[in-house]
């Protein structure tokens, strides 16, 4: 008898949570390159963004038991799982320490400024609307994960600065999506 090409959801959380292999790889396969995608955006580094990906399915796999139909979809929270793993990586000291020791010109090591997926069709049109430095905090907080903190270290202007500019980028940016 051979495994089902497609599961329900509540059926594929049932196996994987017996350890079931054959359920394991069917998520692997239909979720991997949606959440590669996710941590691509985050991580700005195609190796690097892979093995994420790697440690987020080995991280679904130890805590499916911690997974509650009632508070999402499956796929919502591993999801959440692969963007704090992601945003985890870009804050750790290694990787800091990596972008340190890159040759760099001037700024660009702070990543080109919002590079919208294919999943972000009209969002690209609105963020080009708003002024380089909006995009550019938008960019470094929402897309790289960067703290207020770093965000401020990197630009070299005042913690409160950081946060005013990025408040006002996103009150910008909900004006320009209603």
């Amino acid at each position: 008898m051979s495994a089902p090409t497609t599961y329900q959801e509540g059926e594929l959380v049932n196996l994987l949570r017996a350890k079931d292999n054959a359920a394991f790889t069917y998520l692997y396969d239909h979720y991997a390159g949606a959440l590669q995608g996710i941590v691509r955006q985050i991580v700005n580094d195609e190796e690097l963004s892979h093995d994420v990906v790697q440690e987020v399915f080995v991280s679904i796999w130890r805590k499916i038991e911690s997974y509650d139909a009632t508070k999402g979809r499956l796929f919502t929270w591993m999801l959440n799982i692969a963007r704090n793993a992601a945003i985890d990586k870009v804050r750790s000291k290694s990787f800091q320490q990596g972008l340190r020791q890159q040759s760099l010109d001037g700024a660009e090591h702070l990543g080109a400024v919002v590079k919208p997926g294919g999943d972000d069709i009209g969002l690209k049109k609105v963020l080009l609307r708003l002024k380089e430095e909006q995009r550019l905090l938008i960019d470094l907080s929402y897309y790289q994960g960067f703290t207020h903190d770093q965000i401020a270290r990197e630009l070299n202007i005042p913690l409160g600065t950081v946060k005013t500019r990025l408040r006002s980028a996103l009150s910008q940016l909900r004006t320009l999506l209603s």
